[in-house]
């Protein structure tokens, strides 16, 4: 297979237009409106809407080869049960990445204020809700779908999908992360904190990491577990 031209595949969307509803928001960690509180969380809002710049980049990809629990994406081999099974009926994949954007970082310092670092995250986590809103609907224009699902390494249970396969990812994705302003640390953590990456999927059937996740307690669940689905991506362990 001739080398593919990421810079051909690649697509950068950094002016990411966003609504960031106050109200709702406080809603969320149960500020009253017109309470001393309201005022400080509605600052922070301001601050957040003069500065942030959620962004996303992806690629368009293809699969090559599969194995028994791996799949081979344009030369970069990844190793996971579940993947390999969500990707049986695929020839064409979209590794992303979307992130709250490192502006937020530059523009709040903690001042020891507990409460207020709480509001910020909470405001960054809408914001990268705001980003992966986008890249969804971009590439469902750009390439006529409708029906897409994703699996995120790290995400769930840690033998899904390990972590440590975000290096593979974002070889994957070649320079697209750092035209967004992403970064890996060395234990496969992104930077900034709220980000996140993976491969999309065209699938006929709605999936979620969370199906195979035994977490019991997490703020992000969207699905309940899968019991079967759990036990079929066990078997022969």
């Amino acid at each position: 297979m001739s080398k593919v031209n990421i810079s051909n595949t690649m697509r950068l969307l950094r002016d990411i237009s966003f609504e960031l509803d106050t109200v709702e928001l406080m809603k969320g960690v149960r500020i009253v409106e017109g309470s001393e509180e309201a005022g400080e969380f509605t600052a922070l809002v301001r601050r957040a809407r003069e500065v942030a710049r959620p962004k996303a980049a992806y690629r368009e990809c293809f699969i090559q080869s599969r194995g028994h629990d791996s799949v081979k994406i344009e030369g970069i081999t990844f190793t996971s049960k579940m993947l390999r099974s969500q990707l049986d009926r695929v020839d064409r994949v979209f590794p992303f990445v979307c992130t709250c954007g490192r502006e937020l970082d530059a523009a709040y310092s903690s001042g020891g204020d507990f409460m207020k670092d709480y509001w910020w995250d909470l405001i960054k986590d809408a914001l990268l809700k705001e980003a992966v809103g986008r890249f969804r609907e971009d590439i469902g224009q750009r390439y006529l779908l409708t029906n897409m699902s994703s699996m995120h390494p790290g995400s769930g249970d840690a033998d899904v999908w390990p972590i440590r396969q975000q290096r593979n990812l974002f070889d994957l994705l070649g320079e697209a992360p750092v035209g967004i302003g992403v970064s890996l640390t060395d234990s496969c953590l992104m930077i900034p904190v709220k980000t996140v990456s993976g491969i999309l999927f065209p699938t006929e059937h709605d999936f979620r990491t969370c199906q195979v996740c035994r977490r019991e307690i997490c703020p992000n669940r969207s699905a309940p577990l899968d019991e079967n689905l759990w036990q079929s991506l066990h078997q022969g362990d």
